[in-house]
């Protein structure tokens, strides 16, 4: 439980990667730490792109960035939606201003390029969104998991394992 005290928002809306947000959900929850569902609309059951349902706990607005250790953004088609709420990209940008941990898989790097947070930033992603990633100004790299400050990212599902650990890891380490 080398989580515990520690609290994580997950970002959710329609056609998530129904895998890229319940694995780690659930990965971060066996540390111990506190997970909260997020979406524009409170008590809302999203459905993933494979059908698996996720309610949010929480509307956007209600979160306070400054209440959290680390945010999770899931792939899917949900990030093309989530980057269109301003207060997504206000989370995000808060979060990172104060070196918290960010997470994010596959198609979420269109968050974090939204955000305005990528320059000079080694990430991977799914090779779909690579132009767009260099483009924001990341340095791009096709390996599995690439760690860099305080941003996680992972390209694919099968790189759920390693991507679960490393958040936890830096997570764990965060004081």
């Amino acid at each position: 439980m080398r989580l515990a005290g520690k609290k994580v928002i997950a970002l959710v809306d329609e056609e998530f990667e129904d895998l890229e947000l319940w694995y780690p959900v659930h990965r971060v929850r066996e540390e111990g730490a506190e997970v909260h569902l997020a979406g524009e609309v409170k008590d809302k059951t999203y459905v993933g792109k494979y059908g698996v349902p996720a309610k949010a706990e929480y509307s956007f607005d209600e979160l306070n960035s400054q209440d959290y250790d680390g945010i999770l953004v899931p792939g899917g088609w949900a990030p093309d939606k989530l980057r269109r709420y301003p207060k997504v990209i206000e989370l995000i940008q808060e979060m990172h201003r104060d070196h918290k941990i960010i997470g994010q898989i596959c198609h979420a790097g269109w968050v974090l390029i939204s955000a305005k947070i990528l320059q000079g930033v080694t990430v991977t992603s799914t090779p779909g969104i690579r132009d767009d990633m260099e483009n924001a100004g990341a340095i791009w790299k096709d390996e599995p998991v690439v760690i860099d400050g305080n941003i996680v990212s992972a390209r694919r599902p099968p790189d759920l394992p390693p991507y679960g650990k490393a958040f936890c890891d830096l997570l764990a380490d965060e004081s």
